[in-house]
């Protein structure tokens, strides 16, 4: 298996990217490929600074980069020498080949989450039949993994997009998180009916009468990782806002529990200091690595832009294991179905019009 990896995306690049990249190549089998992409002279000065000599590692030189805070649109168009874009240009194959380059199964970023959307979009393409691709990210939580999407990649959306985000999601919680019926949910200001704004309901008549989806209706806030649902539906904006509070949040929380314990009782914290490892590690965002961009024609996983070189490490392992699902057949296959009927009930505009403008958007 081969996987391209922006080596200069992310807050803390290219030190953390080439770090993680270094440490997970215990993980991989003699067959697997790393392809570093990113200006030469740092990679090979980095490798040799770590005494790093593995024939599983690549370069792939990309002397532009595009910065955090760059415009991404304008950026993707500006910089085609630049590491996300070539990385990009890697995962599909009729475009790696223009490059004179073996394309790649999977391509991770810890970059200009934009820009790496729009990069992927535009050289990967979309899968069949998907109209706009979202990230779909894993939360942790005591009751099992909840998949909350979109993570980010559409802040403004239309009602068809959050349906197919819901429908991607639950086929990535089915096949990688091993979830056989995965519910599903929207996330709302309540979980009464005649609450949310006008695009939430649309979302949710699209949602009933997807074949073969187990939705549940609308959870709230606080519902979201106290086992509601499997997966989370909500617009990027919300979607990515709560993402990061709830990171803060339970981080925050754990800390702030044994420091109150420390001060209470010192021996009781040093006792306990096993369990408070645990708990760390299963709330702590690194563990898992990045967040699959669905929707696209081939595997992208986009990680956080503070992400640390165990973060790198961890998205390489699960990148891996999702190439291994065939995530995008099961995700083509349900759309089918889905598209379908959404067609259908798009037709009959006397029973319910307001569903019916949304599901004509040209793909």
């Amino acid at each position: 298996m081969r996987i391209a990896i922006d080596v200069m995306g992310g807050d803390h690049a290219p030190d953390a990217i080439l770090k993680g990249a270094f440490a997970s190549l215990e993980h991989l089998t003699p067959d697997d490929r790393i392809i570093l992409v990113g200006p030469r002279d740092i990679i090979e000065d980095t490798m040799r600074e770590h005494r790093v000599r593995d024939d599983r590692l690549e370069i792939v030189h990309a002397p532009e980069v595009i910065g955090m805070d760059e415009s991404p649109v304008t950026a993707v168009k500006s910089k085609p020498q630049s590491s996300i874009v070539l990385m990009s240009m890697l995962g599909s194959p009729a475009k790696a080949a223009k490059l004179g380059l073996t394309p790649a199964d999977a391509i991770i970023s810890a970059g200009n989450t934009g820009a790496c959307v729009s990069a992927a979009t535009m050289h990967m393409r979309r899968l069949q039949g998907v109209h706009r691709p979202g990230i779909a990210v894993t939360l942790p939580s005591f009751h099992g993994p909840v998949v909350l999407t979109d993570g980010g990649a559409n802040p403004e959306p239309r009602p068809l997009h959050l349906a197919q985000y819901g429908v991607m999601a639950a086929a990535l919680a089915k096949l990688v998180h091993g979830i056989e019926n995965p519910r599903v949910a929207q996330l709302n200001i309540g979980s009464e009916e005649a609450k949310g704004t006008d695009m939430i309901k649309e979302v949710r008549g699209l949602l009933r009468v997807a074949p073969g989806l187990n939705y549940i209706g609308y959870v709230e806030g606080r519902d979201l990782l106290e086992g509601a649902a499997d997966v989370i539906v909500a617009d990027g904006f919300v979607g990515n806002t709560t993402l990061k509070l709830t990171e803060g949040v339970a981080m925050s929380v754990v800390r702030s529990i044994f420091q109150t314990i420390f001060e209470h009782d010192p021996n009781l914290a040093v006792a306990i200091e096993p369990v408070a490892k645990i708990l760390a590690k299963r709330m702590d965002y690194h563990e898992f690595g990045g967040a699959p961009l669905l929707g696209v024609n081939g595997v992208c996983v986009i990680c956080h832009g503070s992400s640390q070189p165990k973060t790198i490490a961890a998205a390489i392992r699960n990148t891996r294991e999702q190439v291994l699902t065939h995530l995008n057949d099961e995700i083509v296959r349900r759309l089918d179905e889905c598209n379908a009927a959404w067609s259908a009930l798009a037709k009959d505009e006397d029973q319910n019009p307001s569903v019916a403008s949304t599901t004509r958007e040209p793909a």
